[in-house]
């Protein structure tokens, strides 16, 4: 007898109708011999209808009273369904969070998963009972057992948190599309649903999974080999499946994430090349890295900074024996621009899915390293990844400095070894985003923790974050630029942040763009196979795209470019890479 948890989010249960459907699809499940654990969120909008009631009592209620009242939501869907399959000839019972044993922390309306009790569980399931749970909520370890809630993703997680305390057969969250497709089908309707996706790519496009499966509850899926499958509850459809590797052993004690960070990664042996000063136009980093990839090499980080007047800069890395030929490719293609190599340097990175939504990660990052006397030389980042480029003999002590800073207790070595999966599983629009450039900035060791520091005590979250190469001379001070992206709502008070830290610091500008999009694709398979981003960078080109930034992973590229533009450039770049269904 298999077990199975499955999930259901609130348009799943959102009518009389809709849980009656579930019931049955539910009570399917159960006939084929399966014991079935179901997680419900809370009726259709009906917590958006709890915070309206809260708001109008309390400008600012209290984070406690707000759990107790969100938490009803779901014991009303739970209470229902039960009902429902009781009418179906079903044995089943509904328990709240704290009732079914999941044990969180005491942070009120963002709590984290610490262990699930088990044993009241596995009792009624040895009675053949379909156990009714309440997503989204928990009770605190604290002697005065507060009731929690675990915030946005909350049933996603509460759902792959069960399984994997269960060690169930499979996890399935039903939703009310079809499963994981290759972009958004409500700008493409030709994306193509997708029959699977590693956990890693997943995570890489948060920004078009969340709609349907949080990033938490897929960290959690990845680190204890949860199989995963998100499917509808309005169809048959087979849905998509999350695959994830072999997981090693670990306690199901501390079972969420506790920590932004599980991982710290480095690569040696590379060499970087940058070029200064590279016109500003589409097609410039198209003819550029179409040519490296003529040449057959693989291109790990790539960075464009935002641009100077109609220049920008453009800088990669190489592996060390493919830099003479990447260094002839770069001068061919614009023999008229300023090259810089440089034959020893290392990537050190930051890996783990808590980083997504939580400040401070990065400025973390860069304070280690300043503290180490380590000057970052290019930053690249991703929704899962933080990566810096330092000078290869200070790789040692990045890597002891970061460990201890991120209490991780050791460090492994990036692979580039090519794989079947495809170089390209989806690609994800993010029009949500504003960009701050700070101009000028002394190009000294620490200034990139003090800018992200600044941040951080505000709360506020980065996304993509892009150095410059070039350096210009002022007041007799070399000094370099910093662009960044944040949500459109955090882009004023990032630049109070910074007004602030301009008043210790002396910085040239602080601009800010709010017309901006973001377009990245991701691929598991685009690792150690050239040509992928300047294919990307192609079909930009010949859409008439000009590209303002660009950063990278080793499974994703990302490029910053104008918001007006990003619906076009969807669809070019979707169907450059043969996604449409």
């Amino acid at each position: 007898m298999a077990l199975i948890v499955q999930k259901y989010g609130g348009t799943s249960v959102g009518s009389v109708e809709r849980i009656q459907a579930v019931a049955r699809r539910v009570r399917k499940t159960v006939a084929k011999g399966n014991a079935v654990v179901v997680v419900v969120s809370a009726m259709g909008n009906s917590t958006d209808t709890l915070v309206n009631l809260a708001k109008q009592i309390s400008s600012s209620p209290s984070p406690r009273e707000m759990d107790m009242l969100l938490s009803t939501g779901e014991q009303v869907s739970i209470a229902l369904l039960s009902m429902a399959l009781h009418e179906l000839g079903q044995a089943a019972i509904s328990l709240t969070g704290a009732q079914v044993g999941i044990v969180t922390d005491a942070e009120h309306s963002r709590a984290r998963i610490l262990k699930i009790k088990t044993e009241r569980i596995q009792r009624h399931l040895e009675l053949e009972e379909v156990l009714v749970v309440a997503g989204f909520q928990g009770i605190s370890t604290r002697d005065d057992r507060e009731i929690t809630t675990l915030g946005r993703g909350g049933s996603d997680t509460s759902a792959v948190a069960l399984a994997a305390s269960l060690q169930a057969q499979e996890c399935q969250i039903y939703t009310d599309v079809d499963g994981i497709f290759t972009t958004d089908p409500r700008l493409v309707p030709s994306a193509r649903l997708m029959e699977s996706i590693t956990c890693d790519e997943m995570l890489e496009l948060a920004s078009l999974g969340a709609k349907v499966l949080h990033p938490r509850a897929v960290e959690i899926a990845r680190n204890y080999g949860v199989p995963l499958t998100v499917l509808s509850s309005y169809s048959d459809a087979p849905g998509t499946h999350v695959v994830s590797q072999v997981p090693k052993p670990r306690s199901l004690t501390g079972l969420e994430i506790t920590k932004a960070v599980d991982g710290v990664e480095f690569q040696r042996n590379l060499a970087k090349v940058a070029l200064l000063g590279v016109a500003d136009r589409p097609g410039v980093a198209a003819n550029l890295f179409r040519e490296i990839a003529r040449q057959g090499i693989d291109v790990d980080l790539i960075i464009q900074s935002i641009h100077e007047g109609n220049s920008n800069d453009i800088a990669f890395t190489v592996l060390t024996e493919d830099l003479d030929k990447a260094e002839a490719a770069a001068r061919k293609v614009f023999p008229e621009v300023e090259v810089k190599v440089d034959p020893a340097i290392a990537k050190v990175e930051i890996v783990g899915a808590g980083m997504i939504g939580r400040p401070g990660v990065a400025a973390q990052m860069f304070s280690t390293l300043a503290a180490a006397r380590i000057n970052i030389q290019m930053i690249s980042t991703s929704e899962v990844k933080v990566s810096c480029v330092i000078h290869e003999q200070y790789c040692d002590g990045a890597l002891a400095a970061l460990c201890r800073g991120y209490a991780v207790h050791n460090y492994t070595e990036t692979t580039t070894a090519p794989n079947e999966y495809p170089p390209v599983r989806g690609v994800a629009l993010d029009h949500n985003q504003a960009r701050l450039a700070i101009l000028g900035i002394p190009d000294i060791s620490g200034m990139a923790a003090k800018i992200f520091g600044a941040l951080a005590d505000n709360k506020i979250s980065v996304d993509t974050i892009i150095q410059s190469q070039r350096c210009r001379a002022r007041d007799g001070i070399d000094t370099r630029d910093i662009a960044f992206t944040v949500a459109q709502g955090h882009a004023q008070m990032a630049k109070s942040a910074l007004a602030d830290l301009a008043k210790t610091v002396d910085l040239e500008a602080i601009l800010i763009d709010d017309s901006i999009a973001k377009l990245s694709i991701v691929g598991a398979g685009m690792v150690a196979k050239p040509g992928v981003a300047a294919r990307f960078f192609a079909a930009l080109a010949e859409g008439g795209i000009n590209i303002q930034m660009i950063a990278t992973s080793e499974i994703k590229v990302s490029c910053v470019i104008a918001e007006s533009e990003g619906k076009k450039a969807l669809e070019i770049v979707h169907d450059a890479f043969e996604l449409c269904g």
